[in-house]
């Protein structure tokens, strides 16, 4: 049932805006397909969603999903049922502005293999990778939209900004929607590069290499 929404303040109306710019953009470029895919804005006095079943190539600003700052639903479509991991980041990393979860098509492939690293499904063959999203953890099967995901994400978030959901596919957070949504695309463009690249002699980068990465350009969403 969709719930009327009131007035809103020019943050919420630029986050609205926001999501369905990104998500018509990342809908456009077939990073997730279908009604596949959710996305979320943390807001000074609650949070926006979107909805369950929406497809982010379409989305409605005023038919988002608003929820108080205790994640009750108060305005818009109801949200997605992938409230459970979206708050476990937000709750593991405080910076969080945004969180952003995708099916895209390579990195959810090595969320499928079962011989990628569970502890760093992305390996360093790019400085980018490195910079925007850090080392990605494979976190173990659940249902999509079970709260048993939440304690598997708290434990792993605080430290990395980004994991893969066995089996399921990547979920990103940032200091901003702009910058999860740019970490989303380095992850899964890495993660391209890297199912091009299986069986061949790949050149990584070097721990030190890697060392003077994460000094400079420490992710803090």
């Amino acid at each position: 049932m969709t719930v009327p929404a009131p007035t809103i303040s020019s943050e919420e109306a630029d986050a609205r805006a926001g999501l369905v710019r990104w998500g018509r953009s990342l809908f456009e470029r077939g990073l997730t397909p279908g009604s596949s895919g959710n996305m979320s804005v943390r807001l000074a006095d609650g949070f926006l969603f979107t909805p369950t079943n929406s497809c982010l190539g379409f989305l409605e600003a005023g038919r988002l999903s608003r929820l108080d700052a205790d994640g009750r639903h108060v305005a818009g479509d109801a949200p997605t049922k992938e409230l459970p991991l979206h708050f476990a980041f937000y709750e593991a990393r405080p910076s969080a502005r945004a969180v952003v979860h995708l099916h895209s098509t390579h990195a959810t492939a090595l969320s499928c293999l079962a011989d990628t690293d569970p502890e760093d499904a992305i390996p360093p063959v790019t400085p980018y990778v490195v910079m925007r999203v850090g080392k990605v953890p494979v976190l173990p099967y659940v249902r999509p939209g079970s709260a048993d995901i939440a304690p598997l994400i708290r434990e792993r978030a605080a430290a990395h900004p980004a994991v893969l959901l066995g089996n399921h596919g990547p979920v990103v957070a940032g200091t901003s929607l702009e910058a999860a949504v740019f970490a989303m695309e380095e992850l899964e463009e890495t993660a391209r590069l890297v199912m091009l690249t299986r069986g061949m002699k790949v050149r990584l980068l070097g721990a030190a290499d890697v060392a003077d990465l994460d000094a400079t350009f420490r992710l803090k969403g």
